[in-house]
């Protein structure tokens, strides 16, 4: 069994505005070892990003509050941590690669300077040898001509060699835990799979364990060894992979698999399914489930109370009343 680098109890994220407070994250628990990757999937909306950026606390009054029996990183409660303590471990034992690398990037710093920044902002070195680490890191992640490229502002760099340089900035310290939300964003095909093999080599080269915020099931499949299905702000389903795929439990768990695009064999083109509906905003949210509008298999009781995850085997759980293969008949 792995050490456990990461656990998340009872997590509950508010964003405030003028006239309301949102749930935007609720009640969400989960672990994260040592050299394995957890996926977060659900559709925009459903709060994977506010997670990821509660677990970075990122988020602070007077925009919203973070709030949780815990979140411990490496054994420490990172919530009881004063801002500077936090200062601290954000991008050296828990980093993250954020969605676009074009707004996360500043466009007045050349690349060499902000990589070289994260190192010294860290660690206790000299800014020669901050330099010499972050040709090092360029060359890690696969940059053709660091010494080059280090002069280069983002603008000059392509839409992958930028998120390359997003992983870089990212394991300058050597996290235990790296967060990637959406890593793969508007980039082509080829780039996104050879963005996914460069974090998948990086991972077992630096045993970190991984968070996944992604909406492509297909790179979960190919990359992860756990998945957390999220859906209102909460977590409707949680299980090893290759059960999700092979005996999902939640409704909404069964439509996302049922969207993915199937292959053809090219004889005729095949209609993709979708999932009907749209999903409700999280500060609009109703009585009982969150998918009561658009579940097929939908009670009265959905719609008068919520859901509990409850666990229906070995690290499979699942928050529905009628779980899919126990759906009573009418």
């Amino acid at each position: 069994m792995k050490e456990q680098v990461l656990e998340v109890k009872s997590l509950v994220t508010q964003y405030y505005t003028s006239n309301k407070t949102t749930t935007v994250v609720n009640n969400v628990s989960f672990g994260l070892c040592a050299g394995r990757s957890l996926a977060i999937v659900g559709e925009s909306g459903s709060g994977k990003s506010a997670m990821a950026l509660s677990l970075m606390r990122l988020i602070v009054p007077p925009a919203g509050t973070i709030t949780a029996e815990g979140i411990f990183l490496e054994g420490k409660d990172i919530l009881q941590l004063s801002l500077k303590e936090m200062e601290a471990i954000r991008g050296n034992r828990i980093a993250m690669i954020f969605q676009e690398p074009m707004t996360a990037l500043n466009p007045v710093f050349t690349i060499g300077e902000q990589i070289m920044e994260t190192i010294q902002l860290h660690q206790q070195v000299t800014p020669k040898e901050a330099k010499i680490g972050s040709i090092a890191l360029l060359t890690l992640v696969g940059i053709p001509a660091p010494h080059q490229r280090m002069l280069d502002y983002p603008h000059q760099l392509s839409g992958g060699m930028r998120q390359r340089v997003m992983i870089a900035i990212a394991l300058a310290c050597n996290p235990a835990v790296l967060i990637a939300d959406e890593p793969t964003t508007a980039l082509d095909v080829t780039t996104q799979a050879q963005i996914m093999d460069l974090i998948q080599r990086l991972q077992v080269e630096k045993n970190m364990g991984i968070i996944l915020i992604t909406h492509d099931l297909g790179i979960v499949a190919e990359t992860c060894d756990e998945v957390v299905v999220m859906y209102g702000g909460s977590i409707v389903e949680k299980s090893p992979v290759k059960t999700i795929f092979n005996a999902s439990l939640h409704p909404y768990t069964q439509a996302l698999l049922d969207a993915i695009p199937p292959l053809s064999d090219g004889s005729r083109p095949q209609r993709l399914r979708t999932i009907g509906g749209v999903v409700p905003p999280l500060s609009d949210l109703p009585i009982g489930c969150a998918f009561q509008d658009r579940c097929p298999y939908v009670k009265d009781l959905c719609r008068a109370s919520k859901p509990l995850l409850q666990e229906v085997s070995s690290g499979h759980s699942v928050a529905c009343f009628y779980p899919l293969q126990a759906i009573p008949k009418d």
